[in-house]
């Protein structure tokens, strides 16, 4: 029987010790366990195998924010509402979506993920738009909580390469939301900082 030894000299046996973490309510990770048996390196495998998981569940997040922004440019395009200029600005913007959605796919696929497929319907409010202004409003909301997820994601993320390039997306969104309050004639950059 493996004994541990007390400050005080007296050795307690492996089992008790196992049924005083679970009496103190102490509940250790697969990885503290390794650390604590002086297994580094299954500590360190067990660790970015987590982070990797929860960078997967955030690109996949992401890639279906990206798919939704997709489908709602489509319906702006398609509404009949967008004047010339703005039909195509919406077009280019679309096409920004389109290949964030394709690099998070990909990248998800790549750290052993399954990239999230689009929905086969989005609940737009279609009823409410009724000109130009009402789709310029409902694309900048959707740009507005886009800037607000990956500003979310970024700090989360276990790789640190993933966070750059949730970053850059991040700035292109951000500059979709301008460009569209702009559009709208409202003030681009409301305020020094996004939230």
């Amino acid at each position: 029987m493996k004994h541990a030894i007390r400050p005080t000299g007296i050795a307690i046996a492996a089992d008790d010790r196992r049924s005083f973490l679970r009496r103190s309510g102490l509940v250790l990770s697969g990885s503290a366990i390794a650390l604590l048996a002086g297994r580094e390196s299954l500590a360190r495998d067990e660790a970015e195998g987590a982070a990797k998981t929860s960078d997967i569940d955030i690109l996949n997040t992401a890639l279906g924010a990206e798919l939704e922004a997709i489908a709602a440019y489509q319906v702006g395009a398609e509404s009949g509402l967008l004047q010339k200029p703005v039909l195509s600005l919406a077009v280019t913007f679309q096409g920004h979506h389109r290949q964030h959605a394709d690099l998070l796919a990909k990248t998800v696929a790549k750290l052993g993920g399954k990239p999230v497929e689009p929905r086969s319907k989005y609940d737009f409010p279609v009823a409410r738009l009724k000109n130009q202004a009402d789709v310029l409003r409902f694309a900048a909301g959707l740009e507005q909580g886009a800037v607000s997820a990956y500003l979310g994601a970024v700090p989360v993320f276990g790789n640190r390469d993933l966070a750059k390039a949730a970053a850059s997306i991040l700035g292109d969104e951000a500059m979709h939301w301008a460009i569209l309050r702009n559009a709208l004639g409202e003030v681009p950059v409301p305020s020094a900082f996004v939230s």
